[in-house]
């Protein structure tokens, strides 16, 4: 039986990457990443999506700092949120080194 973990309760990085690990919330995030602030309407046009799904979608974005919402009268709009998409970059280009200089080391143990 197994236990489902919640995003929150994960480290940052596995948590972005849980957040970002279905086709449609990289949708949105795609879409956000045009620096215009979208309501939940505008983002549900031209997919096959329920509003409530988009918001489902938009809340574990926004759980894992990847969105953020505002109010602008009477509807909520979210924007992209660059910080922890840049900060997992950096992760990924520091482990991408590591993995680059063991392969070099052993490269150079088994040709001598």
């Amino acid at each position: 039986m197994s236990r489902r973990v919640r995003s929150r309760a994960l480290p940052a990085h596995a948590a972005l990457f849980a957040a970002l690990g279905h086709p449609a919330r990289l949708a949105l995030v795609t879409k956000l990443s045009g620096g215009e602030p979208c309501s939940i309407s505008r983002l549900t046009m031209g997919t096959r999506l329920t509003r409530q799904a988009v918001t489902k979608h938009l809340r574990v974005l926004e759980r894992a700092g990847i969105v953020r919402s505002k109010h602008a009268g009477r509807e909520k709009l979210f924007e992209y949120e660059a910080a922890p998409l840049v900060e997992l970059r950096s992760y990924l280009d520091r482990v991408s080194a590591q993995w680059d200089q063991t392969l070099a080391r052993l490269k150079s143990f088994v040709e001598e």
